[in-house]
């Protein structure tokens, strides 16, 4: 399935669930999981990765304020993937919750600016579900930023 919005473009795998959308006063948000999709969920998907199983992948991406793009923790130019397992880490979580680990990485692309946060259950391997997020992430694509009088995106 693909999905096309805001800028955000992803082609979700069968078996999979995703949405992009934008909450009030905030930039484009996607969020991909392998499993069903809480309702209303927050930018980060805090509700998702507190109900998913521990073969679960869940991958955000979060629009931030353009100033920010190129800048700081959003240097880095482009989708930062490959993941690697190795950098999954429960310190990398919003909350912790016992059994996931997640990565969480800034960048800028096309002068919007992003955080991308993957989190990741421990079955059947960590490697694994790593590796289902970024057979995902290889088919996001983003558009460069709106033009303006578009919705403004999260400050940093």
């Amino acid at each position: 399935m693909r999905l096309a919005r805001h800028g955000l473009e992803v082609r979700v795998p069968a078996g999979w669930e995703g949405r992009v959308f934008r909450l009030p006063g905030t930039g484009a948000t996607m969020h991909a999981a392998n499993f069903a999709l809480p309702p209303g969920d927050g930018s980060f998907g805090a509700a998702a990765v507190s109900e998913m199983a521990a073969d679960g992948v869940f991958v955000a991406l979060v629009e931030f304020s353009p100033r920010l793009a190129g800048q700081g923790l959003f240097a880095h130019q482009g989708i930062p993937a490959p993941l690697r397992a190795r950098d999954a880490s429960p310190r990398a979580m919003q909350r912790l919750v016992p059994g996931r680990a997640g990565v969480q990485r800034f960048f800028s692309h096309g002068g919007r600016a992003f955080c991308l946060y993957a989190v990741v259950g421990s079955r059947p391997s960590r490697d694994a579900l790593i590796r289902q997020a970024n057979r995902l992430l290889g088919t996001v694509r983003i558009s460069p930023r709106p033009p303006s009088g578009s919705a403004t995106p999260l400050e940093g």
